[in-house]
């Protein structure tokens, strides 16, 4: 008896020593101190930073998405009337509006207690920590993943799926997942993988290299998807920036041309190149 209290005692002290060695629980953050915040990790302890400095887009600054912002806006009101909205994947060319539209929301519903969440990939895994600290807030929480994409086996990619749909354990019904990605499926496809379908009665049935990348973008309620501006659609974003940016009307005509060059130079006619470009023309503005 006396051997057995003795190895008692120092498994008790070995499992105390262990605990040291683990990290503690996030903290509860101040949520007071910011409708924003960031999931930081730092010597192996997670924890909520309020955002001090948020972004100031608004919604009604981004032009010609107009069936996509109003697809998103109606899910967020859903989600802050307490009835039933999806999780959302935001798809497509990149500089379209789609981290832009999840910042505008917040802008727009702060006040009725929209409050966002970034995680990057990296800290996917610990959604579910993340999921438990915000249970129970009066708050209405996204969780803002932007530019997703995985590669094979990662363990962000399970962490994001279990959450989502999966695990056995419900979602709080104050959480809902905004992400974006340029990849519809969020993994790479390669061609071999088309060879993996089968046929079976007349039907198609793709193999499972297929089915295992899309079974995450299918646990997305919503999918919106965002499409290159054509020119008379980015010259009018152009237009709208410069007048943000106070640009006299008579240089904002004379812009035309070089906001035209400008997107050659850059590749690409989009909203974030068309912002760019006025934030240089506006700065360099004499009146």
């Amino acid at each position: 008896m006396t051997d057995l209290n003795g190895f008692l005692q120092r498994a008790e002290a070995l499992l105390d020593r262990l605990d040291a060695l683990l990290p503690a629980p996030a903290p509860e953050p101040d949520w007071t101190a910011a409708k924003a915040f960031r999931w930081q990790r730092r010597n192996g302890r997670g924890a909520l930073v309020p955002v001090k400095l948020v972004d100031r887009i608004r919604l009604e600054d981004l032009k010609d998405v107009d069936s996509q912002k109003e697809r998103i806006d109606r899910n967020t009101r859903q989600f802050l009337a307490g009835r039933s909205a999806n999780n959302v994947l935001l798809t497509g060319a990149r500089g379209t509006g789609k981290s832009s539209l999840i910042k505008g929301l917040l802008n727009a519903y702060a006040d009725q207690g929209l409050r966002l969440i970034e995680v990057d990939k990296s800290d996917l895994v610990a959604l579910p920590e993340i999921v438990d600290l915000v249970a129970g807030r009066p708050e209405r929480f996204i969780l803002y993943c932007d530019d997703l994409s995985f590669e094979e086996g990662e363990d962000a990619y399970k962490a994001l799926k279990s959450v989502l749909d999966g695990s056995i354990a419900a979602m709080s019904a104050n959480v809902l997942v905004y992400a974006t990605s340029n990849r519809r499926h969020l993994m790479p496809e390669y061609h071999d993988e088309n060879l993996q379908v089968r046929h079976a009665g007349g039907e198609l049935h793709p193999g499972e290299a297929v089915e295992e990348k899309v079974s995450l973008s299918d646990r997305f309620g919503l999918w919106v998807s965002f499409y290159p501006f054509n020119q008379d659609e980015y010259l009018e974003i152009v237009e709208h920036w410069l007048g943000v940016f106070r640009v006299p009307k008579r240089r904002i005509a004379a812009a035309r041309q070089e906001a035209l060059q400008w997107a050659l130079m850059r590749g690409a006619r989009s909203g974030r190149v068309a912002w760019q470009f006025a934030r240089d023309y506006a700065g360099r503005e004499d009146g």
